[in-house]
């Protein structure tokens, strides 16, 4: 089997493909046109820095939060019904003039700047104070991290199955599952057509969701050495010690991508079952889109009697 680097996610009635040169974005209007727009990757992206390990981790973990909003905004405005008229706010009309071109991307930054905020507070910060209660009934500091963790993945999964039951949730995630077939079809070494892509699963051990699984595994063991003495000290620890949590839960999904192994399947198993929840199977007009997008990041050298 081929193996790629090129991965992806669902947007808003479209799909994004990343590959080593080019990110794709592929949307299907509400008049059935498929819109396709392409640019480089960042520059970062092609320095010494995403060869270090651990390191190369962290700048994938920002550069996909980036890549990833920007691309739900650009689909996001094939459906916006606001009229032109409609007058701005006194902090959009402040964002321009201070800032000028520069307006959009100051707020999607401050949009990431928010989500990781939100997401700490969350899944970082209520899981400690929950927990924090029981240390006087409870001594040992593994098991007290061990019921951390334990809450924080269930809150996790209760947040994923609750957005799913959202109409236009279900929407993104049968694009998520035809973003993830079209890569299977690819990675088999068929030709990449809506029929071949039909037949493969919606799970794929390269997905972000299996990487946040990973990410909140790998931080219960790192963290389970923290102590709980002073509880703001341990989440401010917590904090500092992200960056090298994503670091090493990249270098395994990494490395989970490109083996076979079983040590592999038996890692990547509980990101697979998580997947059911955040894939669906997509429709052929839904595949369609993938491969549009799939196609124009994939480098010239492979694309050769594939579609």
């Amino acid at each position: 089997m081929k193996k790629t680097s090129i991965g992806g996610q669902a947007l808003i009635e479209g799909v994004m493909m990343k590959g080593p040169d080019e990110i794709a974005m592929a949307v299907r209007k509400s008049d059935g046109e498929i819109v396709v727009k392409t640019e480089p990757v960042g520059k970062i992206e092609k320095s010494k820095l995403v060869k270090i390990p651990i390191i190369r981790g962290v700048i994938a973990l920002i550069n996909s939060m980036v890549i990833g909003i920007k691309a739900l905004t650009y689909s996001a405005e094939f459906f916006q019904e606001s009229s032109k008229d409609e007058e701005e706010s006194k902090f959009e009309k402040w964002l321009k003039n201070k800032f000028g071109d520069k307006a959009e991307d100051i707020t999607m930054y401050m949009s990431i700047a928010m989500s990781l905020a939100l997401a700490i507070l969350i899944f970082m910060f209520i899981p400690t104070i929950v927990i924090n209660f029981f240390k006087n009934k409870i001594s040992n500091q593994l098991i007290l991290s061990g019921l951390e963790g334990i809450l924080k993945i269930t809150m996790f999964i209760a947040y994923i199955v609750i957005i799913s039951r959202m109409k236009e949730i279900q929407r993104v995630f049968q694009y998520h599952g035809a973003e993830h077939k079209v890569i299977h079809c690819y990675e088999s070494g068929r030709d990449v057509t809506v029929e071949n892509a039909r037949i493969f699963s919606t799970l794929h051990p390269r997905c972000g969701t299996s990487f946040l699984l990973i990410v909140m595994i790998t931080s219960i063991l790192i963290f389970s050495f923290l102590g709980w003495k002073n509880v703001i000290l341990r989440i401010i620890m917590k904090i500092i010690l992200l960056p090298i949590v994503a670091g090493i839960s990249y270098e395994i999904i990494r490395w989970a991508g490109k083996s076979d192994s079983k040590v592999v399947s038996i890692i990547s198993y509980p990101g697979l079952m998580l997947q059911k929840l955040t894939t669906s199977e997509p429709d052929d007009k839904q595949l369609e889109v993938a491969i549009e997008a799939f196609k124009k990041v994939l480098p010239e050298d492979e694309d050769a009697d594939l579609w």
